[in-house]
């Protein structure tokens, strides 16, 4: 995936979820901020941060933050994307075509599909197969540990037990987890920060429904993925 009109700024503070306050060319500006997560990590005063600048010209701000520089130590920093709307388009294409070994060629693939009272990513078909697909973007590392998520999620606590419920009625699902970097070499649930998820993707795995967990290389102007990683769930 390719983004336009990207420029360097330099991150001052987060006054909430939805906006931050960026140095652009010497400027303070309001950008949106992509993802409602805490990033608390990443999002650091001085940090060099990435901006996309809007066509809307009706909008209240007039950039995105897509992404962020994280220092790893002996003076090398790896780009973080933080655009909570990406994975899904990286995933989506990955599969279309047939990038992913785990599912393999498709026959069919809808976007946000609804069964019952429940919303997933992703319904898909392959022969007698059918199942859905959670994508999960992962930003959250420590020491080349990935883990997810990074602030309490009641609403993936829920799909993960959703899921697990249809794979006992017959359907393959899939959990995908995708790292929105290329650092890290392992995966993990983060139990720390939400036991609930935690233990619902532990059941989930037990059920059979297939965790996948991809990195992505990263720059400025595109993500893509790239491998898979080890697991520990």
């Amino acid at each position: 995936m390719i983004y336009e009109r990207v420029e360097k700024g330099v991150f001052i503070d987060r006054p909430n979820r939805f906006i931050a306050n960026v140095l652009i060319n010497g400027k303070n500006e309001v950008v949106h901020v992509k993802n409602t997560g805490r990033c608390k990590e990443i999002l650091i005063e001085g940090s060099l941060v990435y901006i996309q600048k809007s066509t809307n010209i009706n909008r209240k701000t007039a950039y995105d933050l897509i992404a962020v520089e994280k220092e790893i130590g002996r003076g090398e920093k790896i780009t973080i994307n933080i655009d909570s709307q990406i994975p899904n388009k990286v995933v989506e294409e990955a599969i279309i075509q047939s990038k992913i070994p785990e599912i393999g060629k498709i026959d069919y693939l809808k976007r946000e599909a609804k069964h019952g009272s429940s919303r997933f990513d992703f319904y898909y078909e392959k022969g007698n197969v059918k199942g859905f697909i959670e994508v999960k973007g992962v930003t959250l590392e420590n020491n080349r540990h990935a883990k997810f998520p990074d602030a309490p999620t009641k609403r993936g606590a829920r799909h993960l037990k959703e899921l697990t419920y249809l794979q006992n009625k017959g359907y393959q699902n899939y959990v995908f987890f995708l790292l929105q970097m290329n650092h890290p070499v392992i995966f993990s649930p983060n139990w720390e920060t939400d036991e609930e998820f935690s233990n619902n993707l532990v059941e989930a795995n037990n059920s059979g429904i297939g965790i996948l967990c991809y990195d992505a290389l990263v720059g400025a102007e595109y993500i893509c993925i790239n491998k898979k990683i080890e697991k520990s769930i």
